[in-house]
């Protein structure tokens, strides 16, 4: 969308001087400072596609919690069609939850396979998700796939060395049985130390894999059924306890979430629990931007009671507005499924979300997506990052720009390509 192009909303209502923005990152480890990085580079690209101006700069002050979680952030300001806008930003941090929940060892990660396959295969949540996009579920099998493959090729060097080793000794002529069991145990023991090797070597090219990085985010995804782990319960109240908290600063005059892949479904039950703490006057617009959101492999499970809770009641609320965006050529999301809706907890008055799509195919020129096309995992940052050919999706716009997420997606009708029947076996909400 370039500077002057209005935005898709009918462009009416006061515009942002001040937004608070509030980014939740997917199933992350690395730190917060990738985020800022990466909004600096690509939204300084943007701005020059685009033809508006865009500038980081330091926060002032560190408001952080005491234990550290909350605090990194940035200042953007914005001039886009003739308006100044500041917006300051700030990363709800919880890697050291991924951290924690990455196997320290390979074979604890076998055995997380093994467990999570068990889970989403006899729940019959596999199948379920199977219905809505193959995507998705062949990135989830993906890490299952080549875990295995690095186990038999490591097996095959063992047993390759062994029986050569063996084949060796027996050429020299030496047959009887003490020197066959000598020879066994000798050879074996070094195809099995040089099969460890190579396990070893598999996880530290991991970087490039992704095979042990995924399988710890679905197995932790899985690890209580659905069920939130104490330690993330905890943190979804921090962060709803900030933003109810800045909900109340007249300084602000949009305050503005943006969950991205895993980190949508966290935001879904933040913003939950934000509308549960009876907010006294509130100054200012919120909205709940999800992007490359994953919730189906999470409410899709058996004891997601509070996630399906979440979704129902976020759906039905007026006060906020809530927009999905997805795109079919980001082969990580469920793209185009409404959340709510495929999870079966659609309440009587369903408001949102609107789900549209980002278009990689329309919003990327041939060269870029030609480009793109097979990295799946880059593809799906592509929502946070400049599209050289923009449409009216444009993440520095949404965040750094005049216009609140409601009035620039308030006529906007949701993608005809969306995908809103219940699918999920499992839909109790344990109220």
């Amino acid at each position: 969308m370039s500077a002057g192009r209005t935005p898709q909303g009918d462009g009416q209502g006061p515009l942002v001087r001040r937004r608070k923005v509030f980014y939740i990152p997917g199933y992350d480890p690395m730190p917060p400072r990738r985020y800022r990085e990466l909004y600096r580079t690509e939204g300084a690209e943007q701005a020059r596609i685009s033809g508006y101006e865009l500038a980081l700069s330091p926060r002032s002050g560190r408001d952080k919690t005491s234990d550290g979680a909350l605090g990194f952030g940035w200042q953007v300001t914005a001039q886009i069609d003739g308006h100044e806008t500041r917006s300051d930003v700030e990363v709800l941090v919880w890697s050291d939850i991924v951290q924690g929940s990455m196997a320290p060892t390979i074979a604890q990660t076998y055995w997380q396979m093994v467990r999570t396959a068990w889970i989403y295969i006899s729940t019959g949540t596999l199948r379920r998700l199977m219905w809505l996009r193959k995507g998705p579920v062949i990135a989830a099998l993906y890490p299952v796939g080549m875990l295995l493959l690095q186990a038999v090729l490591a097996f095959v060097v063992a047993l390759l060395i062994a029986q050569i080793g063996q084949a060796g000794v027996n050429q020299l002529g030496f047959t009887s049985d003490m020197v066959d069991a000598a020879t066994a145990f000798l050879f074996w023991g070094a195809g099995l130390f040089a099969a460890a090797a190579l396990m070893r070597w598999f996880r530290q090219q991991d970087g490039r894999l992704f095979a042990y990085y995924l399988m710890h985010d679905y197995a932790h995804s899985a690890a209580l059924r659905g069920a939130y782990a104490p330690e993330l319960e905890q943190r979804i109240a921090l962060f709803a306890g900030e933003i109810a908290t800045v909900l109340g600063d007249p300084a602000y005059d949009e305050v503005l979430v943006v969950g991205h892949s895993s980190g949508a479904h966290v935001g879904v039950s933040v913003l939950a629990d934000v509308q549960k703490t009876g907010l006294g006057v509130r100054h200012a617009s919120l909205g709940f931007l999800s992007l490359g959101q994953v919730v189906p492999m999470v409410s899709f499970l058996p004891e997601a009671h509070r996630l399906r809770r979440d979704l129902r009641d976020l759906a039905g609320r007026g006060d906020l507005c809530w927009v999905d965006v997805t795109a079919p050529g980001d082969g990580c999301a469920f793209a185009l499924c409404d959340p709510v809706a495929v999870s079966g907890v659609s309440p009587s008055e369903k408001r949102w979300p609107l789900v549209v799509s980002a278009a990689f195919t329309q919003t990327l020129s041939p060269a870029r997506w030609a480009a793109l096309r097979w990295r799946f995992f880059r593809l799906h940052f592509q929502y946070l990052c400049a599209f050289d050919q923009p449409g009216e999706y444009d993440y520095f716009q949404i965040t750094a720009g005049p216009h609140t997420l409601e009035s620039r997606y308030r006529n906007r009708k949701p993608s005809r390509s969306r995908i809103d029947v219940t699918a999920s076996k499992y839909t109790s909400v344990g109220d």
